[in-house]
């Protein structure tokens, strides 16, 4: 009950943190990061935006065994290079690091198992039952353990109103062992995604949009991640390709997205590929001209279980507000 007590909190805490009323940013861009302008920039003209991002966040294993737990407090500090180009597009550079203060387990990609050397019995129960044996070293809940550093770099390219395209680079130190299975080193994670936008994004229901208008801020995304923890273990692959809908409701801007998601285990973990299901829900509210804030959500359900991995959700909230300058 404690454990869902604490996913009731953390969603609450993040809707009524935003719940006072659009991010300047385009429905089909919500997608992505929060750094960078929202105006329009004309074609040949450039612009620097420095950026700092903070943000609380937390991840729910619910699918394995101890329902393990991590938390983090990261403080992203950038900047966005963006040229102007014909046709209302862009293209744009986003760069930033920061320390991430942990408690439980680093931050890690979406599907690690946590390979343990038990008997083949010992297992049995657990995976008939739907949940992983995640062993017994998260009883203790999600306590502090130290300091990371995190990294965020992204080309952005985005041809006209409707299209975009974009590259990043997720790197991840781990500056100490402590409570994990790959020890000190840095983890990798790369992604690719397009996105593209049927109507032209602007659909506000306080302005008199009714459900006629819906179909503007329909898009289509199609994003690929691949991962690799600290030892150099390759982790999985995954492709999500999501059908989303974004509307702003005065100032609060919705972002609804959700589709299968792909998932190709790494040989480490024995399992084999299968088809989960996904969705996100982002929230985004200037209160500033400079200030946004933002909350997400993003429920994933696993279809198969394994040696170390279970039927179920897991769950991935988060918080924060971007500065730009």
């Amino acid at each position: 009950m404690a454990h869902y007590r604490s996913i009731v909190l953390n969603t609450i805490w993040a809707l009524a943190l935003l719940m006072a009323g659009d991010a300047a940013i385009r429905s089909a861009q919500a997608h992505g990061g929060h750094g960078g302008g929202g105006e329009e920039l004309p074609a040949g003209e450039v612009r620097t935006t420095p950026i700092i991002t903070i943000e609380g966040h937390g991840g729910f294993e619910n699918n394995l065994d101890g329902r393990p737990q991590h938390y983090a407090i990261d403080g992203q500090f950038g900047v966005v290079l963006e040229w102007g180009l014909p046709n209302n597009g862009s293209f744009a550079i986003e760069a930033s690091m920061g320390p991430s203060l942990v408690w439980g387990e680093a931050e890690h990609f979406y599907g690690r198992v946590h390979v343990e050397e038990h008997h083949e019995e010992d297992h049995h129960d657990d995976v008939q039952s739907g949940h992983a044996n995640h062993g017994d070293s998260h009883g203790s809940g999600a306590p502090f353990r130290r300091t990371d550093i995190k990294g965020f770099l992204e080309a952005r390219y985005q041809p006209n109103e409707r299209l975009a395209f974009s590259v990043a680079w997720m790197p991840y130190y781990v500056t100490g062992d402590e409570g994990e299975d790959f020890g000190t080193g840095l983890k990798n994670e790369v992604g690719a995604e397009v996105i593209y936008a049927f109507g032209d994004g602007d659909v506000n229901f306080a302005l008199g949009d009714g459900l006629e208008d819906m179909v503007d801020g329909i898009f289509v995304s199609v994003e690929n991640r691949t991962g690799w923890e600290s030892d150099g273990t390759f982790i999985g692959n995954y492709t999500d390709p999501w059908l989303g809908f974004g509307l702003n409701v005065d100032l609060l801007n919705i972002t609804l997205s959700g589709g299968p998601r792909f998932y190709n285990p790494g040989s480490y973990s024995g399992l084999s590929q299968r088809t989960d299901w996904g969705g996100e829900i982002e929230l985004e509210y200037p209160v500033a001209e400079n200030v946004v804030l933002f909350a997400h959500w993003e429920p994933v359900y696993s279809t198969e279980a394994g040696n170390g991995w279970g039927v179920g959700f897991q769950h991935h909230v988060g918080t924060g507000l971007t500065l730009s300058f």
